[in-house]
This record gives structure tokens, C-alpha cells and sequence, in this order.
């Protein structure tokens, strides 16, 4: 199989012009500031996720700890019948 490739001192020329371009995409953008900017948002996120603070809250929806309640006393309830169709198999 033949790859073309350009003689080596074009293929240095090339590697400045790439460098030389980052560079100058690196001081206008700051990039590693860009990262750290993006880790925080992403904390942010999650913390404002788990506060509920981002959709509208339902006034009328119940609390979690009401939830949670139902949902145990709902699996205790269940319990049992689950242990009478063991006993009967």
C-alpha cells in the first residue's frame, strides 16, 4: 500500500503551522480555564439537581420522607403475601 508523504522539511513546516495555531487558540480561549469552569458547572448541576431547584416544583406533589413512608409500609405489606406463596410451593 502507498501513503504519500511530503518531504521532511514540509512536514516540519506543517507541525509549526499546527503548534503555532493551537497556541494562539490556547491564549484566546484559556483553555485549562475552560476545563476547570466546566468541572464546576458540572458540581453546580448536580447540586441544584438534587435541591430540585431545576424544573418549577409542584406545590401539591408530596414530600420524599411521605414517599419513602408509603413506599415501605407498600413492601411490608407485600412481604407476607411473598412468604405464603413460598410456603405453599
Amino acid at each position: 500500500m502507498f501513503i504519500p508523504v511530503p518531504p521532511l522539511d514540509e512536514q516540519n513546516e506543517i507541525a509549526e503551522i499546527v503548534e503555532s495555531y493551537i497556541q494562539n487558540l490556547e491564549s484566546r480561549f484559556n483553555i485549562d480555564g475552560l476545563v476547570s469552569l466546566v468541572g464546576k458547572l458540572n458540581q453546580s448541576i448536580l447540586a441544584k439537581a438534587f435541591r430540585g431547584e431545576l424544573v418549577p416544583q409542584d406545590p401539591n406533589d408530596e414530600p420524599a420522607s411521605a414517599l419513602l413512608d408509603r413506599i415501605r409500609a407498600e413492601q411490608e405489606q407485600e412481604a407476607p403475601k411473598k412468604k405464603r406463596k413460598k410456603a405453599k410451593a
